[in-house]
């Protein structure tokens, strides 16, 4: 799946909503694209359009200058019409990168694989 945003919305504590960590964008045609942790889970939630997921492997992540490339299991996305790879174009400006970096780091950690090349 391909979906064009021009940048994400990300909080690595949001203390609203239980210190949960969240990066997420709504792409050109509106729909959202949501990955989430509670500080407390071993899975990562993430929501495509009106469905949500929870994931505890199989999950790489991979952040450039001007996409976000998120890869899951066949299993998992079966929710999401079997889409196994979200491919983000975006253009989030290079002075927030790098605080969309940090809260990917809090939102993988110790779940699936998380590559940098923003760092």
């Amino acid at each position: 799946m391909h979906l064009t945003t021009d940048s994400f919305i990300y909080n690595p504590c949001d203390e609203e909503e239980d210190d949960m960590a969240l990066a997420c964008c709504h792409a050109s045609n509106g729909d959202l694209f949501l990955l989430a942790r509670f500080p407390d889970e071993d899975e990562v939630d993430i929501t495509f359009r009106d469905d949500t997921i929870h994931v505890d492997s199989n999950l790489k992540v991979s952040l450039s200058a001007t996409q976000l490339k998120v890869e899951i299991d066949a299993e998992d996305a079966k929710p999401f019409g079997g889409d196994t790879t979200y491919d983000i174009a975006h253009t989030t400006p290079a002075s927030e990168l790098a605080e969309l970096d940090a809260t990917l780091k809090i939102i993988l950690k110790d779940v699936g694989t998380y590559v940098s090349e923003v760092a």
